[in-house]
């Protein structure tokens, strides 16, 4: 006979190993293609027969800007968006979930709603106003424009809000008693409770800003200051491709994500468990 919960643990794990070797593949195709010489590049071999590092000299040092340079320029577009989404998230999302003011719930929704506004649509006024603050140059400045567009996220102050609902509201009773105001109450109590949501907003925002092509290769000028998506897109060829280069920056810009994820997936998994049971 049959142990049923013997078979469906055996079809959970061989489903999750089948679905993990699926979406492994791409990253190995592009690994193996970014050691692969030219004649080979379209062949379907998974290893290659004369594997070479070119394309990683390539991408280091033969192109301008090279991956040092477009490393460094996603990395503190990166660090400095999360810093900013933890700022204004977390302030917004206390604001809606614990104080009272008129209006609350009708910008809360208005918040939301933002959500369903792609950035296409956006785009031309948002360009605009930007031309006319002077911001769209080939100058060190244009970061300013991205950071103005990338500041806050309507999805991470729903995040916050959610998070800040499921902490005790004795906590706050007990640091009002001992006299503390809502911003000491905000810095001292909810800020250290809130540690799990901070930290995905951080990793999801983190993935995000780095993976972004949209508003870098419409805001950024000058290849100075191109990102790693856009420097990707650059290899890009109008008749013909190069495409081990292409692949080596793949796999170069793929390993910070894979890092942040590695080291911040047990604060996902701790606020998805927090957020479950309402304190």
């Amino acid at each position: 006979m049959i142990n049923m919960a013997k078979f469906r643990r055996y079809f959970f794990y061989g489903t999750l190993i089948a679905y993990s070797a699926f979406t492994i593949v791409p990253f190995l195709w592009s690994l193996s293609t970014s050691i692969k010489p030219q004649d080979e590049v379209y062949q379907s071999n998974l290893i290659p027969h004369n594997p070479t590092a070119r394309a990683y000299a390539t991408v280091f040092g033969k192109i301008q800007p090279n991956f040092p340079s477009l490393f460094a320029n996603s990395l503190f577009i990166a660090c400095v968006v999360v810093i900013l989404h933890l700022i204004f998230a977390s302030l917004a999302g206390y604001a809606f979930a614990r104080l009272r003011f008129p209006g609350r719930d009708v910008l809360f929704y208005l918040v939301l709603g933002s959500m369903m506004i792609p950035d296409q649509l956006r785009l031309v006024p948002i360009y605009q106003l930007m031309v006319k603050m002077g911001l769209i140059s080939d100058r060190p400045s244009n970061y300013l424009a991205i950071f103005l567009v990338k500041a806050i996220s309507a999805a991470d102050i729903f995040l916050m809000r959610q998070y800040f609902l499921t902490i005790p509201r004795e906590l706050e009773d007990a640091a009002k008693i001992d006299g503390a105001g809502p911003v000491q109450t905000f810095v001292r109590i909810m800020l250290p409770n809130a540690m799990p949501v901070m930290a995905t907003v951080a990793i999801l925002t983190f993935q995000g800003t780095w993976n972004d092509l949209f508003w870098p290769s419409i805001i950024l000028q000058s290849p100075n200051h191109w990102t790693l998506p856009f420097g990707i897109l650059q290899f890009k060829g109008q008749f013909s491709t190069d495409w081990p280069p292409i692949m080596a920056l793949v796999v170069l810009s793929t390993l910070p994500i894979l890092a942040t994820y590695i080291f911040g997936q047990r604060y996902i998994i701790n606020m998805q468990l927090g957020s479950s049971v309402k304190g």
